[in-house]
Order: structure tokens, then C-alpha cells, then sequence
């Protein structure tokens, strides 16, 4: 029976060996599969009929771009879509390889997976509907604010100084998308996301005009690319591929694409222009998690 259990615990061992080398799991089988989001803003979102499209999205696509030059093959992308709740899991036991999603990189989700070196800085606020006078963390007391299972979104906004004595409800969406309609529907008084996320939300609504972003900055984060833990030849593929990006320029040029111009399907515009600190973040390229973003 011991014998039976240790070989067991080998075969999962070498199993989990052979995921974590993400180039010799690509060459052998010739396929890899990226992980997409629904309604991550204009990081990563659908165009219905299995398509995706996005910022994140296409610095993916550049990445599988210099795997299929490295494993010396054409490789099939299968496309698997995520949620804030299953992403890490699905990465770190191989179903996932690579994560292109809106995923903030901190000390917590660093146990669990690495992140390629940072694309995007976000800054965490509050969208209300006009009509409805919110604009400030206070005046959300007693109010119905919405986030997304699996975001650590809300829990910004209760450690928020400004948001001491300010009691609320938390109601959740299933994903980005859901939690946008319970605002839109009336079942939520605010949102409280990434705001490239809630930008683009609002880009895409029925009457984008009936919200805004508002109140006080929760948090500035780091969004990066998610891969498995201790694959450094993978990590250094994807790295490099981002270090060209930003020294082509062609970073900043997939940037303007996706935030500034018109973006299908409905060719609106997100209209966000690159922050100070996603501009900072290409100019030092790091992986550093959240953490050191904090205030001091």
C-alpha cells in the first residue's frame, strides 16, 4: 500500500513538474491555452462567437508569437474563458497557461503564481449613475455597492481611511459584465472596480452619459499577465517579450489602440489615456506586487 501511495505522490510530482515547464508542454502537445475575461474592459473582452480582443489580449498574442520561434512549431491558441474566482486555480493546475486577463499582481496571488513584468497600472474607483448624486466614498451609507465575486475590490474600499463609519451592502456579480447591470438595473446604488474596467463598462452601456466615475482613489494596482509558479524559462520568454514591446514603442502604440481609438464591437471609445504610473512602470519594468504600491 506505501508503495502504491509514493507512486502516486511521484506521478502528481512529475505531473506538476511537466506543467511548470510551460515551453516543453507547448512543444510537445503544439497547443497552448490562453486565458481570456468576458467584460474586463479593454484589457480583455469578448466579441461574441468565441472571439476576444483587447490590450492584455494582444500583448498575449505577441508572447505566443515568440513561444511558437522558441518551441520551433506553429502552436494552436485555445482560448479558455476565466473568472475572478477560478483564474489562479486554473493556471496553477494546467488548464491555463497563460492569463491575459485584468489580474492585480500582489504578495497573496505571488504564493500561488507568477506575473509577467507589469503592462497596466490601475487605479481602483467608484461609478454611480448621474441621477443618483454620489460622488464621494460618504455617500454610499446604507447604499447597495456591487463588485465582483472573487475581486478584492470592496475590501479596498472598507480598509478606504474615508470609509470609516460607512456601513453598506455588498451585493455581487458573477463576473465584470453582471456586476455593471446590477447598477444599471437599479439593484446596485455603485460599482466599485478597476476603473479602466468601469470605463469600459460605461463605453459600452445603452446611455453612457447616465454614469461617471467618482470619489476618492481606493487603490493603485498593478495589472499584469498571470503564469504558472517556477517556470523561469517561460517568465523570461514573456518578460523579453514585453521589454521589445515598450523599447519599439509598439507598447504604447497597442495602448492608444485599445484605451484612445474606437474599439469594436460598437467602435466606442474607453477614451483612457496612459496614467502617469502605467507610463512609470514601462519606463522601470518590474513585477513588484501591489504592496509596493501602497502609500508608505
Amino acid at each position: 500500500m506505501k508503495k502504491q501511495l509514493l507512486a502516486v505522490a511521484v506521478a502528481a510530482l512529475a505531473c506538476v513538474a511537466a506543467q511548470a515547464d510551460t515551453l516543453a508542454k507547448v512543444k510537445s502537445s503544439g497547443v497552448i491555452t490562453m486565458g481570456v475575461r468576458d467584460s474586463s474592459g479593454a484589457l480583455s473582452y469578448t466579441l461574441g462567437d468565441g472571439k476576444y480582443a483587447g490590450f492584455h489580449y494582444e500583448v498575449c498574442q505577441r508572447i505566443i508569437g515568440n513561444v511558437e520561434k522558441a518551441v520551433g512549431r506553429k502552436v494552436d491558441v485555445k482560448l479558455q474563458s476565466v473568472t475572478s474566482q477560478n483564474r489562479i486555480p486554473l493556471v496553477q493546475n494546467g488548464t491555463v497557461d497563460i492569463e491575459c486577463g485584468s489580474t492585480t499582481n500582489n504578495a497573496a496571488r505571488q504564493k500561488d503564481v507568477s506575473f509577467v513584468l507589469t503592462t497596466f497600472v490601475e487605479e481602483v474607483r467608484i461609478a454611480a449613475k448621474v441621477a443618483s448624486g454620489i460622488t464621494s466614498i460618504a455617500q454610499l451609507a446604507n447604499k447597495n455597492v456591487a463588485t465582483t465575486t472573487g475581486t478584492t475590490s470592496v475590501q479596498l474600499l472598507r480598509k478606504h481611511e474615508r470609509a470609516n463609519g460607512v456601513d453598506f451592502k455588498e451585493v455581487f456579480g458573477k463576473d465584470h459584465a453582471d456586476s455593471f447591470l446590477l447598477l444599471e438595473s437599479g439593484r446596485a446604488d455603485a460599482f466599485v472596480m478597476d476603473g479602466q474596467i468601469l470605463a469600459g463598462n460605461i463605453a459600452t452601456a445603452k446611455n453612457p452619459a447616465d454614469y461617471r466615475i467618482v470619489g476618492e482613489v481606493l487603490s493603485v494596482e498593478p495589472i499584469a499577465i498571470m503564469i504558472r509558479k517556477d517556470d523561469p524559462a517561460f517568465k523570461k520568454l514573456a518578460d523579453d517579450t514585453v521589454r521589445d514591446m515598450v523599447r519599439s514603442g509598439d507598447m504604447a502604440k497597442a495602448y492608444d489602440k485599445w484605451f484612445v481609438q474606437p474599439i469594436p464591437p460598437k467602435n466606442t471609445k474607453v477614451g483612457l489615456e496612459a496614467s502617469e504610473a502605467t507610463k512609470t512602470a514601462w519606463a522601470n519594468l518590474n513585477d513588484k506586487p501591489a504592496e509596493d504600491y501602497a502609500k508608505k
